[in-house]
């Protein structure tokens, strides 16, 4: 049977190919919006056809300790295996400076909804980020603005709304994207590039980190 992204025998058949969930662990807190995060690997489990276990996907997240807080990267396999990364967060910087990245995103395209470790268009423009930015902004070939290469996008419009791309503009569906929809603290709109210019203000953000401060350069 085949999966509706990928025909299920070749994501099993491929040893390096991975679902990711990327999670902040603080000392006597725990993990920030847990739930979301294994919500969303299982509905890129089903998609792919991979077996996965929130049960035991919790267990494997229960080895994370530590007296600072941890950037927890969870995977899972296409047999299902599951794995823990443990590492400091580190600080959380004050504000990004913005650039535009020459790669246009397909809107349609199924992988950009899902994070696995088929992500060489991020890592690559991230581990080239010019002199003097921060962070990559991606446009879809509509020009309409989706995603940073590991954040989504979020601007403070003119009447003071929070606002953030649609998934139909081709971006991930970051879990602090959608903790802030769901809350009803940010609305959905297609944005374009004068969009950012003409903001209140402009942040990128994920569950990691939250909300950061950022302007283009």
């Amino acid at each position: 049977m085949e999966s509706p992204v990928r025909p299920r025998d070749t994501i099993q058949n491929d040893p390096a190919f991975r679902l990711i969930e990327t999670l902040g662990w603080h000392p006597g807190q725990g993990f920030r919006h847990l739930q979301p995060h294994l919500d969303r690997m299982g509905r890129s489990a089903a998609a792919f056809g991979i077996p996965f276990d929130p049960e035991q996907a919790q267990a494997v997240l229960a080895e994370a300790a530590g007296d600072d807080p941890l950037r927890c990267r969870l995977t899972v396999d296409g047999q299902g295996q599951l794995a823990l990364i443990t590492a400091s967060l580190g600080n959380t910087p004050t504000e990004w400076r913005l650039g535009i990245a020459e790669t246009r995103l397909e809107a349609g395209d199924i992988w950009l909804q899902h994070k696995t470790t088929r992500r060489a268009l991020y890592d690559t423009a991230r581990a080239a980020l010019p002199e003097g930015v921060d962070e990559l902004l991606f446009l879809n070939q509509r020009g309409e603005v989706c995603e940073g290469t590991i954040t989504n996008i979020f601007v403070t419009s003119a009447d003071g709304r929070l606002v953030t791309p649609p998934l139909s503009c081709g971006l991930l569906p970051g879990i602090l994207r959608q903790v802030l929809l769901d809350s009803g603290q940010c609305a959905e709109a297609v944005l374009g590039l004068e969009d950012l210019k003409d903001a209140k203000a402009v942040h990128m953000g994920n569950s990691l980190r939250g909300l950061i401060p950022a302007h283009l350069v």
